[in-house]
């Protein structure tokens, strides 16, 4: 997939620049002697940066369906993070109760309601509770935006919204969607979050490239 990016752009090292985490090596199962389906996961929170890996991840896709029979689903990941302040951790921790905010949504489109509504908050402050509703509308925002962005692809796309650490949640939505890439807007292996993750992370995690700027 990634050679076939290379070879589109006109670039003969992108590769070396985008694998920030090589793909691990699995053991050999039946899900592989079928033709399975492809998911790219795409840690994504309305940066450009992160725009642009959700563009590369939409054009792998579509390159990958011309090119092969495989089905192949975008999923784009964001994670509203605990920064250790007490009182957003308490937003958190409300919005955990509440299981719609958990829930993917599939194929989404303009005439349809936002999935993240302004819930009735009860048992907590005013204060708290327009923090919350901010944190959520904000949420809903940066997700719009990448289903609006699948649209224009008409591809298979999920999108995700988690709460807690940003490693954390994203190595759990890979293990659960069985990611065969995770994408995100660093371009080094340098990257606290490429550091995070650690070199036992279960996908291949790619970048975006230098060249991006130029």
């Amino acid at each position: 997939m990634l050679a076939r990016l290379q070879s589109a752009i006109g670039r003969d090292n992108l590769i070396e620049q985008m694998v920030l985490l090589p793909e691990p090596e699995k053991a050999f199962s039946q899900k592989d002697q079928e033709t399975k389906s492809v998911n790219l996961i795409v840690g994504y929170d309305g940066s450009p940066n992160s725009h642009t890996a959700l563009d590369i991840a939409f054009w792998i896709a579509h390159q990958t369906r011309l090119a092969t029979n495989n089905e192949v689903t975008v999923q784009a990941v964001y994670v509203v993070t605990d920064n250790h302040n007490s009182e957003h951790a308490n937003i958190l921790s409300f919005a955990k109760r509440l299981p719609v905010f958990e829930c993917q949504v599939n194929d989404v489109s303009r005439s349809v309601t936002p999935v993240l509504t302004q819930p009735k908050l009860q048992g907590i402050t005013p204060s708290l509770q327009e923090k919350t509703v901010a944190s959520l509308q904000e949420a809903d925002r940066i997700l719009w935006q990448a289903r609006s962005l699948a649209e224009e692809w008409q591809g298979s796309f999920k999108s995700h919204l988690r709460f807690g650490h940003i490693t954390t949640e994203l190595k759990k939505v890979v293990e659960l969607e069985a990611a065969d890439i995770l994408f995100l807007g660093c371009k080094s292996v340098n990257h606290p979050i490429i550091q995070t993750l650690g070199s036992n992370f279960p996908c291949a995690v790619v970048g975006i490239p230098n060249c991006i700027d130029e």
